[in-house]
């Protein structure tokens, strides 16, 4: 079975660090290593873990070997416009548009985040997917890390 492709943003990484988001990010990292998920990112990620504390981009370079590092394209930057035009986010989160456009473009099936406010949003995924629709895209799924997880054969409570 070939891996999924999963876009995930800065966040994800930078959730190992935070109490609340640290064990589910270390699944999601150790389900990656196992096969299940091969990581893109875009070079904007790269760029905001230069400035990230040395864990946090210490686990980044920890995942290079499952990773897939995408460069910015002229077709991201026009999708991202296009969710600012849409108003589905302001310029001011502009890089969070071009996290998604990246996805969109690097033609992963899933986004994982833990940006609850502008990219796993209930309000904001059809939107994304509505103008992904009409430039030619087909739709992204997108949740938190919280939400990929295999939980084996759980009986459900």
């Amino acid at each position: 079975m070939r891996a999924l492709r999963v876009y995930v943003d800065t966040c994800v990484f930078g959730g190992a660090l935070d109490r609340e988001f640290q064990t589910p990010t270390r699944r999601f990292f150790d389900e990656v290593k196992g096969g299940r998920f091969h990581l893109v990112v875009s070079a904007l990620v790269q760029e905001e873990l230069d400035e990230a504390p040395p864990q946090v981009s210490d686990l980044f370079v920890e995942m290079l070997d499952w990773t897939t590092v995408v460069p910015i394209s002229a077709d991201a930057l026009d999708l991202q416009q296009a969710y600012i035009d849409a108003g589905i986010l302001t310029s001011r989160w502009a890089d969070d548009a071009l996290h998604v456009a990246m996805a969109t473009v690097a033609d992963c099936g899933l986004v994982v985040s833990w940006n609850f406010k502008h990219i796993v949003h209930f309000e904001k995924i059809p939107q994304y997917n509505a103008v992904n629709a009409r430039h030619g895209y087909r739709p992204l799924a997108i949740y938190s890390p919280l939400e990929v997880l295999h939980y084996g054969n759980e009986e459900a409570l």
